[in-house]
Parts: C-alpha cells; structure tokens; sequence
C-alpha cells in the first residue's frame, strides 16, 4: 500500500513508524518539519516544510510537494498533530486516517489556539477512520465525536539499532531518572516528597535521583541526591544515563499515554507510572500503576528497586513486555488493520 504521513511535530516517532511500515512491505512518503527537538538530517523518503504559515516564501516549496504527492497517487494518509490549513489539500488525496495523541491538553502550557483546534476537529469528524494511542483516549473520542476510534498503541520514537545495549546487567545499575519537558502534570513534587523519604530510610543504597529536561517548572525545592539537568538534551545524550537505571518515573498527574513509559520499557529499565488516563494500559504486570498521590506506594517501589538485583530482573520483564505488545513492528500490524479497512479496494 502507499502510505501519505504527514507529521510535522512527531518526526522520529513517524520515522520509527515508517521503517516498520516499508519493512511490512508499503511504501511511504512523508511530509514533515525541522520542528522536532532532536534535530536531523532529511531522509529519501521525507519532505521537510517550513511551517511558517504567514511566511509566502514558503509557498513555492509547499506547492511543488503537494504536487508530489498527488503524483505518489497514495491509497491512504495519515495526518499525526496537522493544523496547518495549507496542508489540508494533500489530506484529500485518499481516505484520511486522523491520528490524534491526547484527548485534553495536559495542562494549561498545551492549551491551542482555537484555529488550531478548529483544523483538528475538522479533521477527526470528516476522517474515515481516528486511531487514538490507548483505549482510554479511544473512548474519550469516540464519545465527543460520535465515532468509531481505533487503537494503535505508540511505539517508541527510538529505532532498535540505535539503542545501547541492553538490557543493561544488574552490576552496572544505578540512580532514578525523570526524563522529559518538566511540567506541572509530571508530578514533580509528589516525586521528590517520595524520594526524601526513601533516602531516609533503610532502603536507600544512594543513588541519585536525576532530573533530566528543561521546562515551565521553576520553583522545587531539591532534596538531598537530587540533581535537576536543566538542558534540552538529544537522545544520544540521555541513551545512556536512562539505561543503566534502576527505575524510570512516569507518574503523571494527568496522562493519556507517554513517550518516556515505552523508551523505558524499550531499554529494560523498570518505569513507575499512574493509573492516570491509558498509563495503565502499558504498564507490565511486574510493575503495575500506583495512584496520582501516593507517596508511600512510590516510597515502597524506590526500596524494592534500589536491590540492582531486582532492578534488572523487573527491567528485563519490562523489555519483553514492550517486543510483546509495543515494539515497531506490533505498531505497522494495527497500522496496516487500519489502511486494509479504510483504503477498500484502491
């Protein structure tokens, strides 16, 4: 099948996705932009716009791969976070598949302009088919817009063949990471109210708690092994560091499903996450979810996982639970489900 993606945010997820889409035997091209934190180099198979909308600069490169790709004659497209209006003729060129993340903005500093949402819901009510990350925002959707939604659960936006090795071996576990854009729904405090207690206790064997990203939070106050990268960091920088340690944090305030929790899972590293939204739905039974504000529930998993022992032993059942269910090429299986039923007989 020839598959149209345009993504202009999610651009190594869609390469991830894309790679297991051709190895499944389709053919892909995809429009994107040079907006993704992790900067790039264009690809064969992509075309990259400038998003400047009031830009007329960018209109000439914009007509000449509109052009493209009604010329690619694709039998499906995929729109993933698209509220440029002037892309909106290249979602007409086949049945749209509407891929939409969240099914409300996480906090006020996601809120969008109503322009942009106006694109968005255009686009999931005329679509032929919605496909949402989890069942939690499969049912929120389905009820706001009277339609069927299918499920494509998210995969990790890290390629196989880039990761370190893993999963990395007790003797070489350390620290906890909070890796991601710190925001208030992250759950920062509840996080270090959890640590200073664990660092207190018997338990504690010391490790670090490591803040890993930039963002809107500003004012925390930092107990003790605590230390905050405050820095935009590439996935090269983080690899590493996340690997080798023994628990990741995913324990939202609000969540509908999260990037960190399958990268963890993907690297073997054991991730603590809420029962908010579809966190639940990825978790692995050896590590099931905790509530929002439980501190001594997250005080009782730093204990059991800074034996590196059980560290690595529940990061391996994380990692295999990830191949099981959420690997790239259990994505391109829901992916192609989809494309069959919406594409007919093109």
């Amino acid at each position: 099948m020839r598959v149209l993606w345009l993504s202009p945010w999610l651009r190594t997820l869609t390469r991830v996705q894309v790679d297991a889409l051709t190895s499944a035997g389709h053919e892909c091209l995809v429009v994107t932009t040079d907006q993704h934190y992790e900067k790039v180099a264009a690809r064969p198979d992509e075309r990259v716009l400038d998003p400047a909308i009031k830009d007329p600069r960018t209109l000439p490169a914009l007509a000449r791969v509109t052009a493209e790709a009604r010329r690619f004659a694709p039998d499906v497209v995929v729109s993933e976070l698209m509220h440029d209006p002037r892309w909106l003729p290249m979602t007409r060129l086949a049945p749209l598949v509407q891929v939409v993340h969240d099914d409300r903005p996480h906090d006020a500093t996601e809120e969008r302009p109503w322009h942009q949402r106006t694109v968005l819901d255009h686009q999931t009510r005329s679509a032929a088919a919605v496909v949402a990350p989890s069942a939690h925002v499969a049912a929120v959707l389905s009820a706001r817009f009277g339609r069927r939604v299918d499920v494509v659960p998210v995969t990790s936006d890290v390629p196989e063949s880039a990761l370190p090795a893993v999963p990395v071996p007790a003797s070489a576990r350390r620290d906890f990471v909070l890796l991601g854009r710190m925001s208030p729904y992250k759950n920062v405090e509840v996080a270090l109210r959890a640590w200073a207690t664990h660092v207190a206790s018997s338990s504690f064997r010391g490790d670090r708690l490591v803040l890993l990203g930039n963002g809107p939070l500003s004012e925390l106050t930092l107990p003790e092994h605590v230390e905050w990268r405050r820095e935009h960091f590439s996935y090269a920088d983080v690899l590493p560091d996340l690997a080798r340690a023994k628990g990741s944090l995913a324990h939202y305030r609000l969540a509908t499903q999260s990037g960190v929790q399958v990268l963890s899972m993907q690297l073997g590293v054991p991730t603590v996450v809420s029962d908010s939204g579809g966190l639940p739905e990825f978790a692995p039974p050896s590590l099931p979810p905790l509530r929002i504000d439980d501190v001594a529930g997250l005080v009782s998993v730093f204990g059991r996982l800074a034996d590196p022992e059980v560290a690595a032993e529940v990061g391996a059942a994380a990692r295999s639970h990830y191949l099981a269910h959420f690997s790239a090429d259990r994505a391109a299986e829901g992916w192609t489900s989809v494309f069959t039923r919406v594409a007919g007989g093109r």
